[in-house]
Parts: structure tokens; sequence; C-alpha cells
């Protein structure tokens, strides 16, 4: 039988130099055996523990000599100045499961944490908005826009699987968060190092509408989107799961359609065929959210273009005012970025994510969302194997 996988690469060297901390993740400068100029590299200290200066460490350099778009930084795999890590884990779910770097977190709804009683209660999100993104750059414009519509509302992000497994790694949440733009984290699947540590999408939800008390979510993947030109074979298909995983706790599932007037490749010009993809993929009749789109000239081209291709057999399109978005990020000193673009080089990307946040914004204030009351059950105490 031919095996297709390979084995990553990897190099040994060492670290010259600490360019930033903060929890969960250090950059920094390593010299690898032969080279005569360094790399740059990362480090999970949830993973590994802290690295120090003329530590020698084993780097895993399969990304950047790929020359991958995520790449640029290779990952520290190992610290040679360690002869273990011992640590006592908060909890005994399992993330990266069955792999070396397979960690134990406690997660907000297992047995032995402190909010399992409360979410044993809950299976709905009793209609909070959630924002479902194909890209993790569509977060900021949606965090700009929603604080901009919905002042002192609380927006929280749930991170999936789909790309980055640390969410430590996004210099953009680590923004939003410190300037309040989020109100907390939520790592889902196989992601990890969020708040709060959820074992599916569907419990991130609940775990940010009753134990981070959020009035609405946005939900995507990190960073590092992967698609290989084909129909199927990409990352944010997962938008259209997640949209039925909203649906199905009874929040609203508000779409966010990438759109470009900047891309070179064809298929992301206009719409792009990821959102086409993902918002027609699924059985057709039954609506179960909302997309939203810009007000005005640049909204309409984007709805003729959505319903053309049957998208309202599945969801209702909605216009939204984006109003003042930038404000709330610029007052932060978050300057958004996708693929290389600025808010500038490509209005309508950044315009059509925005109006989703906006439309977030609306449905909170209309609704005048507030928590209702939980009733606790008399359950039976008992430890699942995970």
């Amino acid at each position: 039988m031919t095996r297709v996988g390979g084995m990553p690469t990897f190099r040994t060297g060492f670290v010259q130099s600490i360019l930033s901390t903060r929890p969960g993740l250090q950059r920094l400068t390593v010299l690898l055996d032969g080279e005569k100029a360094p790399s740059k590299a990362v480090n999970y200290t949830d993973l590994l523990g802290a690295v120090a200066v003329n530590d020698e460490i084993v780097c895993n350099t399969s990304a950047v000599e790929l020359g991958l778009g995520t790449g640029g930084w290779h990952i520290v795999h190992w610290n040679l100045s360690n002869r273990e890590i011992a640590s006592v884990p908060a909890g005994h779910i399992m993330k990266m499961r069955y792999s070396s770097c397979q960690t134990p977190v406690l997660a907000a709804s297992s047995q032995e944490s402190s909010h399992h009683d409360l979410l044993a209660t809950v299976d709905t999100v009793d209609g909070m908005p959630v924002a479902v993104c194909g890209l993790h750059s569509q977060i900021a414009a949606v965090a700009g826009a929603f604080a901009a519509s919905a002042p002192g509302a609380r927006l929280a992000y749930v991170m999936t699987d789909a790309a980055s497994l640390p969410l430590t790694l996004s210099d953009l949440v680590s923004q939003l968060r410190a300037y309040d733009l989020l109100c907390t984290t939520v790592s889902t699947g196989q992601a990890f190092g969020g708040e709060y540590e959820s074992v599916t999408v569907a419990s991130g939800l609940l775990v940010a509408r009753y134990v981070c008390e959020a009035d609405a979510v946005v939900v995507g993947m990190g960073p590092g989107v992967v698609g290989t030109g084909t129909k199927m074979g990409f990352s944010a298909l997962e938008v259209a799961a997640l949209m039925e995983t909203v649906a199905g706790v009874k929040g609203m599932p508000v779409g966010v359609v990438r759109a470009s007037e900047a891309d070179q490749r064809v298929r992301h010009r206009g719409v792009s065929h990821h959102t086409m993809t993902a918002f027609t993929f699924g059985s057709p009749g039954r609506r179960i959210g909302e997309i939203a789109v810009p007000s005005g000239a640049m909204g309409e081209l984007l709805s003729e273009k959505l319903l053309s291709e049957g998208v309202a057999d599945r969801y209702e399109i909605v216009s939204s005012v984006t109003g003042e978005w930038r404000v709330p990020l610029e007052q932060a000193g978050v300057v958004p970025r996708s693929m290389g673009r600025g808010v500038d080089e490509d209005p309508l990307f950044w315009e059509a994510a925005a109006s989703a946040g906006a439309r977030l914004g609306a449905l909170v204030s209309d609704a005048a969302i507030s928590l209702p009351p939980v009733v606790f059950l008399e359950q039976e105490s008992s430890k699942e194997a995970h």
C-alpha cells in the first residue's frame, strides 16, 4: 500500500533572542545548525514551558521550507535543556489527541469544572446572534462594527480547529481582547489556548452565552486558512456546518461574506467561491439564518450574485449599515489586514465583513437580549471517559 503522508522536518539550533512574550506564546530568534543568519520561531509555552537565550532547541521547520503563506516562523518542538516536563493537569479532556503533543485541558463542561452543573442544564443559546466567518481576519471588521453599533455589548470569540490549533498564535485576537473588543475567547475541538476550553463548537457557544454572559459571538477558524483550488478542498467549507450548528442550538446564524475587488485570483473576485460553495452546501428549501451584506450599491451587487446562485433557498440576505466600524479598531490601535491587504486596498472585503458585525449589533439592540434564568436539574454524578 502506498502512503502519501510524509514526515515533518526538524532542525536543531540555539535561541539567540526573545522578541516578545505574552501568555501562552514566545516569539524568538534561533540560529539553526549550519545557518549563518538567524530565523524566527514561535514557542507555545502552554505545551513546552518558556525557553531562554542560549537554550538548545529543536524546531519544526516544515512550513518555512515549503514556503507556505502560514510559514515564516519555525515552531519550537522541544527544549533540549529540559530532561522532562512535569505538570498537574487541571482537567482530563485531551486536545491534539494521540499526537506526541497531546495535552490535558480543563474543558468548561467537563465534570471537574465549576461550570459543569450550569452547562448540564442548558442546550440552547436562546436566540443569541452569531457571526460565522470563513477567514480569521474577518473577525476584526466584525468586532469593530459590533462595538460601533452596540456600545457596551459583549462579543465573544469561539475558535474552531479548522486552521491554527493554538489560539495564542493570533496577534489580532490578542489586540482585540486587550481593548475589550472581545469579552472572552473559547477554543473548541482540537484547538486550545482560549480563556475557556470546549469539546465542540456547540458547547463553546453555550460557554460563551452562559458562562461568559456574551450578548453575541463571532465564530471561525484561527490563522491559516487552507485552499487547494478545488471546489471542496478548502477549510472554510466548515462555514456550512457552523451555520447549522448555530441554528441547532437555537441561535441566529449570520453569515459573513468573503468578497474582494483586489484579489488577483479569479475564484475570489466579487463573491469568493469559498462563500458561494459554503452557503449553497446542504439540502435546499429550509432557511436557517441570515447572510449580511453592506447597504447601498456595494451590497446590491453582492446580493445579486448570492441570489443568482440560489443562496436564498437557505438564508435570508439582510442589508446592514456598517457606519463608523473602523473607529473602535483605530482607538485600539488595530490595523486589520487580510491576504496582505489593508482596509483602503480592498474596501469590499472589509465592508462585507463589517456588515455582519453591524447586523449582530442591531439584533442585540433590537432584541435587548438578556440571560434567561437557569434552572438546575438534579443529576447523578458521573465521570465519563473522554
